[in-house]
């Protein structure tokens, strides 16, 4: 039986962990249509074990942790090939992300695995793998997207500053619990659904803005920009936010929103480029946005005090605008447009120091590590590091050590209007 003939019917769904809040509120999405879903195993060093035995070494390290964790699941006791389901999306385009579901179909093939269900949703088709739920997925996995950008937000800004250690990070995982038996109740309508997770979400607010903190002096912030597995997935990158955070700084994560609106927005130009500006593919684009800025909205207007100071982007544009004289969006595609306005985003909102996190050999990591000397030169010399990571351990706490002492000691003078 070929992917098109298999359905999720009867199956567990698994989500690959590119963040344990993403994914744990993408199977609540899921659940909450009647699919049994849930996240895929954490990285540890038997997810490497996996990988390396069908893998020649070329791979990117997201794509090694991602066929190593989903590996880990067929090795559990109850693990019926029949019976489960691997959430893998694919893409066009030069960077290998666009393997992974054909390097893992082959993998499962020749080891007997057949069976697993390798599950793709596509626009392409209307997203007719859903049933009748289609479009009611595809905005519900979009409020997914918008709580775990909300809640890793909270955690970031809070646990700088905490009293008590330990303190935030117990509040997230309460949060996470809560917000996720909500969201994953039965679907009904959308309007319902944001109705109770807006109510969850407020006490959510309450519970962070009781954790005790000492935030009579700021610390220093670092943007944090890069690859958005390597970046938001804490074992790849052996969690490095923390780390910044134990050398006396603040980190401030790209989201995964921005990249949805990006895509949102490549979409929009390119049906400018082909003088489709009138046509319905546009309306669609613009009914689509018009609804997804609605819901962002909702979600965050109860967190307008919270996040005073941390305010992302109103438009994708803002930051391909500031991308443009380093990486013109028409002519460079994808994460290193954005990284690269991104940086000069953060920069405008006070940051000391930024921090491209990257896989080893990532075509984004090296052609923006090439820009960006340049980029400090014209922001003031704002330190600027890409970490890349493999499957290896360097000293990270020596070069982190050395980059927060930089970020300390970064002091811009007054600029008269902007670059």
């Amino acid at each position: 039986m070929t992917d098109s003939e298999k359905t999720l019917a009867g199956r567990t769904l698994y989500i690959p962990r590119m963040s344990i809040e993403g994914a744990q509120m993408t199977a609540a999405a899921f659940q909450s249509i009647g699919i049994d879903a849930r996240p895929s195993p954490d990285g540890d060093a038997h997810t490497y074990e996996l990988a390396r035995k069908y893998t020649n070494g070329d791979e990117c390290l997201p794509e090694l942790v991602t066929l190593g964790n989903f590996l880990k699941v067929t090795e559990e006791p109850d693990f019926d090939p029949a019976k489960a389901a691997l959430l893998m999306p694919t893409s066009n385009g030069p960077c290998r992300f666009g393997q992974y579901r054909h390097l893992i179909s082959t993998i499962f093939e020749e080891t007997g695995l057949q069976d697993v269900y390798l599950f793709s949703p596509t626009s392409s088709d209307g997203y007719k793998s859903f049933g009748q739920s289609g479009t009611k997925v595809v905005r519900i996995v979009w409020v997914a997207v918008l709580i775990a950008d909300i809640l890793r937000k909270l955690l970031l800004k809070t646990r700088p500053y905490e009293i008590d250690a330990g303190a935030t990070d117990e509040v997230f995982q309460w949060a996470l619990a809560y917000v996720s038996d909500v969201f994953k109740r039965p679907l009904g309508t959308i309007a319902e659904k944001k109705q109770d997770v807006l109510a969850a979400l407020i006490d959510v607010r309450e519970r962070f803005r009781s954790i005790k903190i000492d935030a009579t002096q700021r610390k220093p912030f670092v943007g944090v920009v890069g690859e958005i597995f390597c970046r938001l997935n804490r074992f790849s990158n052996n969690n490095l936010l923390k780390k910044v955070e134990e050398f006396g700084g603040e980190a401030w994560i790209s989201d995964v929103a921005e990249w949805v609106w990006y895509t949102n927005e490549e979409e929009r130009a390119k049906l400018i480029r082909t003088k489709r500006r009138l046509s319905k593919e546009m309306l669609v684009n613009k009914i689509r946005c018009k609804i997804m800025y609605a819901d962002e909205h909702t979600l965050y207007h109860p967190f307008r005090e919270d996040f005073t100071g941390y305010e992302e982007p109103t438009n994708t544009r803002e930051i391909l605008k500031r991308s443009r004289p380093y990486l013109p969006a028409e002519g460079s595609l994808g994460e290193m447009v954005l990284n690269t306005g991104k940086t000069i985003w953060y920069y405008e909102k006070g940051a000391a120091g930024i921090i491209d996190i990257s896989p080893f050999t990532c075509m984004n990591g090296i052609i923006c590590e090439a820009i960006y000397p340049k980029l400090s030169r014209d922001l003031q010399g704002l330190p600027i590091r890409t970490f890349y990571f493999d499957d290896s351990q360097g000293d990270l706490d020596r070069d982190m050590e050395i980059f927060m002492e930089l970020v300390k000691n970064f002091h811009p003078l007054p600029m008269i209007g902007k670059i």
